[in-house]
């Protein structure tokens, strides 16, 4: 998969360290959406595992009884990721700068990215670190919502329908051999659209995009 440089665009192009150097301590989708994602990494995840978090914030919304070995975080604002209780480490990079990332080869089971790959510019590099950094047979999540920072979101994302976002996802992980058949859970609203842009209470559409490294 190649996205066209046009495709990669954002509306606000400044450094995004600039756009999250303040701490935003709020959810930024329903508790509908939170329930069903806490309720996914409860069915998918292991109890003595090893979690990488990324573009995470200051929750991370895994199941409280569940514990994991280690939980490493990542993001863009320090301040959140300290007030993260679950990570047992974090460290602050732009992913649109380096996707490279500082962690050893084939060392978690787990990778999670929460309501953030709408904002990666550079998904053929992200996913191939993301293919790199799982153990053999590890799960990678990717949950997303009709949210954004809209100023922020590539274009490809922007411009595209949900149905149409969630084959973009599946495209990130077939565009690397080593990763399974992406599976897909999707529980769209059924609020009309004004009352989901107003946030009512169970108006977030929720999506899962899920695929092992074989």
């Amino acid at each position: 998969m190649q996205l066209r440089p046009n495709q990669r665009l954002k509306l606000d192009d400044t450094d995004d360290k600039l756009f999250y150097a303040y701490p935003r301590f709020v959810t930024h989708v329903d508790e509908g959406f939170i329930q069903q994602l806490t309720d996914l990494y409860r069915d998918r995840l292991k109890p003595n595992t090893r979690i990488f978090d990324m573009m995470s914030s200051w929750v991370s919304h895994l199941p409280e009884e569940m514990q994991f070995d280690h939980v490493e975080g990542h993001g863009l604002n320090a301040e959140e990721l300290a007030r993260n209780s679950r990570l047992n480490h974090y460290f602050v990079q732009n992913l649109n700068e380096n996707p490279q990332l500082p962690l050893p080869d084939e060392d978690f089971d787990a990778v999670l990215n929460c309501v953030s790959v709408q904002y990666v510019q550079y998904p053929e590099a992200v996913f191939s670190e993301i293919y790199r950094i799982l153990k053999p047979g590890g799960v990678a999540i990717i949950s997303f919502s009709n949210r954004m920072f809209f100023e922020k979101a590539i274009q490809a994302w922007r411009e595209a329908s949900e149905a149409q976002r969630v084959e973009l996802v599946k495209e990130y992980f077939a565009s690397l051999p080593g990763f399974t058949t992406a599976e897909v859970i999707a529980h769209k609203s059924t609020l009309p659209n004004f009352l989901q842009w107003l946030g009512a209470a169970g108006g977030d559409p929720f999506y899962a995009v899920i695929a092992y490294r074989s």
